[in-house]
């Protein structure tokens, strides 16, 4: 199941097309795809959302063969992207993707089994407000133990930096159940030792179907990879997956796998692997 473990990762501010190349490569979308991308009016708004679904195409076509006019992606009415395919095999018995895109990078992971959330983070500092009145606006979505670590991480630029490292995971954890923005960021406590080996409680209660994981980017980028257990999908996204229970050996093949590193790729070689047969 391993092969089904995918981390890819674009630098688009590397990317700067042509309009004529810009073009081609939305040209390569199924059409129903096309407004998600010109519905944007600024132009690297634009860039994320292309690259965001060519990302889609192609993993889905590299990792599992399907040709690239066969693959039929679809969203949930919360706007998680989903296979619509009654064949997948390849011993992958619950592939399912998620996609992020903030600041310089655009993102995907995949996972065999397990439910997949993905999210991508660039500090910023606010423009309006000081980095105690920015954070303030968000302090309802943290427990007591994650604020107390937030506002006492040290200078203001570390304490937005705290505050962008929980905000990661939570959102990470948010949509890997496809229930939309913000619901559940108030319910998970995150705990940590030095950001590497992260847990997570609910209610108090210790999450031990789930995993998740914290990386620095470069140029001031975070991304969280969350994975856990398709029984906690949102009901509009569990009905889209093929295989929701398990038993405790077969769930724990999955969630025991080794987490993929994130490779980076050009927009170019993204283009190949579509082009490819």
């Amino acid at each position: 199941m391993e092969k089904g473990v995918q981390r890819w990762l674009v630098d688009i501010s590397k990317w700067k097309p042509t309009p004529h190349d810009f073009s081609f490569a939305v040209s390569l979308l199924p059409q129903h795809e096309h407004s998600s991308i010109t519905r944007f009016v600024k132009w690297e708004d634009r860039k994320r959302a292309l690259v965001s679904r060519l990302l889609q195409y192609a993993l889905v076509h590299e990792v599992l063969g399907i040709p690239y006019d066969q693959i039929i992606i679809k969203r949930t009415i919360e706007g998680k992207p989903y296979l619509e395919c009654d064949k997948i095999g390849m011993g992958f018995p619950n592939f399912n993707f998620n996609v992020s895109h903030h600041g310089d990078y655009v993102a995907i992971a995949s996972e065999p089994l397990c439910l997949v959330g993905l999210d991508i983070v660039s500090y910023m500092l606010p423009h309006r407000e000081t980095v105690p009145e920015f954070i303030q606006n968000f302090s309802s979505y943290f427990s007591s133990q994650e604020w107390h670590k937030i506002i006492n991480a040290g200078t203001y630029d570390d304490i937005l930096i705290e505050f962008y490292r929980y905000w990661c995971l939570k959102e990470a954890y948010v949509k890997a159940m496809g229930s939309g923005l913000s619901y559940g960021l108030d319910k998970v406590e995150f705990d940590h030792a030095g950001w590497t080996d992260i847990s997570a409680k609910i209610d108090g209660e210790a999450m031990i179907e789930w995993r998740f994981w914290l990386f620095e980017l470069e140029k001031g980028h975070w991304v969280s990879v969350a994975r856990g257990p398709p029984t906690s999908a949102a009901e509009s996204y569990k009905r889209r997956l093929t295989q929701t229970e398990f038993n405790e050996e077969d769930y724990n093949k999955g969630l025991y796998l080794p987490n993929a590193p994130f490779v980076s790729r050009t927009v170019e070689q993204v283009i190949s692997v579509l082009l490819s047969k």
